[in-house]
């Protein structure tokens, strides 16, 4: 569905502030202790080698560093389409949008996704013109995945138009690729600006929203998971399209991983038990679930040396 048919919220400011303000406040500790009892369940033995293979196939495996080199992007490359023994290949590789070409070198005849970092990554301080450019580069080097920041100080001080036309913009200069708008959920403060920044980015036409760059703390949570889930759940009933979610920083276990997905399967149900609609943005997360993968064949835990370090 398209921004201009949803028909009860317009592109003005004061619709927008309308719309936003008048979602249903999150009861902050009720959101915490409803991540707290769902972060105890366990899953039998027999789903846990299925759900550490899930896991690895949501894994947008992430390097985005300013040492970021060729041979780095090539090595990470390989290791997400081919983590270890028979484990499933990742979902994307993620980097910044001047390795895309070597990620597409390196992908080349695969199913596995090549997402950029874009619009001014992870500031988004930039000139509108400047974040269209930097989505389109990415896009024409071969990018079928965009990972956009909103402007979190437009955002903070009111201005929803300024951050919805953004999205809409970028999403268009996006052209075929999808979409993920980047909340920086630890810059929002408060719940409520969580639910609202989500409801702003899936309005404006995200294909995903995300919580995090990894380069603020707190990174992803639960609680914040279980919040902007529950947004995802809330827009495809009111407006009938699919959004998908994407935690990133601070994952790291598959006991973590574990977490998140039990929350997916209870707040937004199975159809987002899917990489097309749930991801992991994440560095080391591949390796904990390899080494889980590996005991639960063995039976015993693998040293340090069976897994790269990235």
């Amino acid at each position: 569905m398209s921004v201009t048919a949803v028909p009860d919220v317009g592109r003005s400011e004061a619709s927008l502030r309308r719309f936003l303000h008048g979602l249903s406040g999150v009861d902050e500790v009720g959101a915490k202790a409803r991540a707290d009892r769902l972060g105890t369940r366990s899953i039998k033995t027999s789903a846990k080698a299925y759900a550490l293979d899930l896991a690895i196939r949501m894994i947008d495996l992430t390097t985005l560093e300013g040492a970021d080199t060729p041979g780095k992007v090539r090595a990470l490359c390989a290791k997400g389409l081919h983590p270890g023994d028979d484990a499933p290949p990742v979902a994307a590789i993620c980097v910044y949008g001047d390795r895309v070409p070597d990620a597409v070198e390196a992908l080349k005849g695969s199913n596995v996704h090549i997402a950029a970092v874009a619009t001014a990554f992870p500031s988004g301080r930039a000139p509108l013109p400047v974040k269209l450019a930097d989505t389109r580069a990415a896009v024409e080097a071969g990018a079928d995945e965009i990972d956009m920041v909103i402007d979190r100080g437009a955002f903070l001080s009111g201005q929803y138009t300024q951050v919805f036309d953004e999205i809409v913009a970028v999403k268009e200069a996006c052209g075929d690729a999808h979409l993920k708008v980047i909340l920086e959920t630890g810059e929002l403060v408060t719940y409520d600006n969580v639910r609202r920044a989500s409801w702003l980015a899936m309005l404006a036409g995200a294909d995903f929203i995300k919580t995090s760059t990894g380069k603020v703390s707190p990174a992803a949570t639960l609680p914040v998971t279980l919040v902007m889930l529950e947004a995802c759940r809330d827009f495809r009933d009111a407006h009938g399209r699919q959004v998908g979610m994407k935690p990133a920083g601070g994952i790291r276990t598959a006991k973590d991983a574990i977490k998140y997905l039990v929350m997916v399967n209870e707040i937004t149900g199975p159809d987002w038990l899917d990489p097309d609609w749930f991801r992991f943005g994440a560095s080391s997360l591949l390796n904990d679930l390899l080494l889980q993968r590996r005991k639960m064949a063995t039976g015993h835990y693998a040293g340090s040396d069976y897994v790269t370090l990235d």
